[in-house]
């Protein structure tokens, strides 16, 4: 496999390849909530309202994220036999995949807060 170093060059140009995994990334992880849930679930199998409450996202977009992460392979849903019926969320062994970019995106985001915070204070 060819690997791509084209992401900036003299030109300011990107390569189309580079373009079309990082939109493929984006189309997956992208958004205010996917990388978040992912986040919270890398802790431990959660129900849907413990996912709804720690998120502090409501049912109506959290099921709608849910049912993307699943259909991506990212997530697994679960029906527990109990009454009344609850749904337990976990990753997939396939989500550690995106492992170095949420430790990337942490370090990054904290280095932004800390440089943001020193300007403004």
């Amino acid at each position: 496999m060819k690997k791509h170093n084209c992401i900036v060059g003299d030109d300011e140009s990107v390569c189309p390849k580079v373009k079309l995994s990082i939109q493929d990334t984006l189309d997956v992880v992208g958004g205010k909530w996917k990388l978040v849930l992912i986040s919270i679930l890398r802790d431990g199998k959660k129900r849907f309202r413990e996912l709804s409450r720690e998120a502090d996202i409501s049912p109506r977009i959290l099921s709608k994220e849910l049912q993307e992460l699943e259909m991506n392979g990212l997530v697994t849903r679960t029906v527990c036999d109990t009454r009344p019926v609850t749904v337990e969320y976990a990753l997939t062994p396939y989500s550690d995949t995106l492992s170095e970019v949420i430790i990337a995106m942490h370090k990054w985001g904290h280095e932004h807060r800390r440089k943001v915070m020193e300007h403004a204070g």
